[in-house]
Formats: structure tokens, C-alpha cells, sequence
């Protein structure tokens, strides 16, 4: 759990990939600078063609709380995050992306049921109940209600939006996962990690920017392709062990005890 103590001076690490993103990433930092209980800013710039990293750059120079990080080729949003995670000390870690999709003032919401102590893992959904959305593609929208069917139909967890780019965790749990899928399997494989292990898991409503092709947006047919296979690999054919350095301990009370623990229980009784 939280402890109201951890939370100051500061006990946020936001994790913030970017590609190609000089036209917005200075105003995501700026947003997210003025963000209850922030304690850092990791920017993962995945070799883009344009002025992030130097963008970036200057933010490290100008914020204390920002860091800068980059890679030397381009190896997709999942491997930026997975460098990211690995950077963050804070006891809560949320990942922003850096595009203005979603709303940086939003992410005190999104974070408070950790906050609370009775979150594990929060999501925040754009189709819980219905907030500020700009209307874009119909056949985006049906291919997300798919995907998350789908993960639910494995998981067993009732979530109304998979592939939702805001997901909060507790700190011990996002730095102990083994992450290995591509692109942008993160969202995939993390909520199949997440409910294997048994974790508290929230949502909370969010807004949502979207934007076109033309504008930027990157995702197409063959991630979600990808995504189905990552639902049957990370569901069926990975096991919490290889899910996981370390099985974190769950402390929330709401916290659904892990095969893993469940087992450790029952060897506990019996000597």
C-alpha cells in the first residue's frame, strides 16, 4: 500500500515515449510539471527523424524534474517503455504519451484509487463513461471493443478499454515485469501480466484527443494483428514466473491472491 508519507515530497515517475513528436512534446512537459505528487519525467526519445531529442534536451536542462533518455535506432513504443520503466524510482509510475491524446491534467484521476491504497493498477478508459472525445475512425473503435473482448475472454477481467495509453501501476510491479513483446504490444501483454498476477485493477473515465493519420497517429492493421497473438502468448503460453524478476507482493485489499502466492500459502500451512 501507499503510505501518505511516500507521497511527498514526491512519489510519480511518468514515463514519456516519443517518435517524432517536436511539435507537442514541450507542451506535454509543461502540462505534466504542474501534476500532483510528481517526483520525475522520463523522456524516451526512439531515434526520431525530427527535433524531439533535442526538444527533450532542453526540457532535461530547464526542468530538474525531467530526464531525457534515447535510443540509437528506432525499436517501437513497447522497447521505449521498457527503457523508461527501468529509469523511474517513484512508487507510482504512469505512462503519458507524448501526442496530447491524452490529457495530463487528468492523471491526478487516474492515479488516485493507488493513491487510495486500494488500486494495484488503474486504467483509465475512454468508454467507461463518456467524457470530452473527439469522433474519429468507427473502424478503430470496433477493433478496440474486439481486442478487449477478447483479452477479457482470457483474462477474466472485465475491462471496458484495453488499449487505453493511460495505465498507472504501483512501482514494484511495472519495474518487475519482464516486457517482451514489439511495437505496441505493451497494452497486451502488461494487462495479461497484470491480471495473472492478481492484481487490484481499477478504471477510471478519461478524455480523448485523438488524432489522424495525417496528424501524426501511428498505430495501424498489423498492431492489431499483432495484438491478437499477443493475447493467446501472454494469457496461455507465459506463465507468472516468466512474468516477472521478482513476484511482487500485493497489498491492496483488494488484491486477488496469484497462483504463485496462493501455493506459497498453502506450503506456509502446511509446515
Amino acid at each position: 500500500m501507499i503510505s501518505p508519507e511516500s507521497l511527498a515530497p514526491g512519489a510519480l515517475s511518468i514515463v514519456v515515449p516519443a517518435f517524432n513528436e517536436e511539435a507537442t512534446l514541450a507542451r506535454v512537459v509543461e502540462k505534466l510539471i504542474d501534476v500532483p505528487y510528481l517526483r520525475e519525467i522520463v523522456i524516451v526519445d526512439d531515434c526520431s527523424s525530427d527535433r524531439t531529442l533535442a526538444i527533450a534536451r532542453g526540457l532535461e536542462r530547464r526542468y530538474p524534474q525531467v530526464r531525457a533518455l534515447t535510443h540509437e535506432r528506432n525499436r517501437g513504443k513497447t522497447d521505449a517503455l521498457r527503457t523508461g520503466f527501468a529509469e523511474t524510482k517513484g512508487n507510482i509510475v504512469i505512462v503519458q504519451d507524448a501526442d496530447l491524446e491524452y490529457d495530463p491534467t487528468e492523471i491526478k484521476e487516474v492515479i488516485q484509487p493507488i493513491v487510495d491504497g486500494i488500486a494495484d493498477v488503474v486504467f483509465g478508459s475512454r468508454f467507461l463513461v463518456r467524457k470530452a472525445a473527439r469522433v474519429l475512425y468507427f473502424y478503430h473503435y470496433i477493433a478496440n471493443k474486439a481486442l478487449t473482448f477478447f483479452s477479457n475472454l482470457l483474462t477474466n477481467v472485465n475491462l471496458s478499454d484495453v488499449e487505453t495509453g493511460y495505465k498507472a501501476f504501483r512501482g514494484e510491479i511495472i519495474r518487475n515485469m519482464v516486457i517482451t513483446s514489439k511495437g505496441f504490444g505493451f497494452e497486451i501483454e502488461v494487462t495479461a501480466k497484470v491480471a495473472k498476477l492478481g492484481c487490484a485493477i481499477f478504471e477510471v473515465p478519461i478524455s480523448y484527443y485523438g488524432r489522424t493519420y495525417e496528424q501524426g497517429k501511428k498505430i495501424g492493421m498489423t498492431d492489431g494483428i499483432a495484438a491478437i497473438w499477443y493475447i493467446v502468448r501472454y494469457n496461455w503460453l507465459t506463465s507468472l514466473a516468466a512474468s516477472y524478476r521478482t513476484i511482487p507482493n500485493l497489498e491492496t485489499k483488494n488484491s486477488v491472491p496469484s497462483p504463485h502466492q496462493q501455493t506459497s500459502a498453502v506450503a506456509s500451512l502446511k509446515n
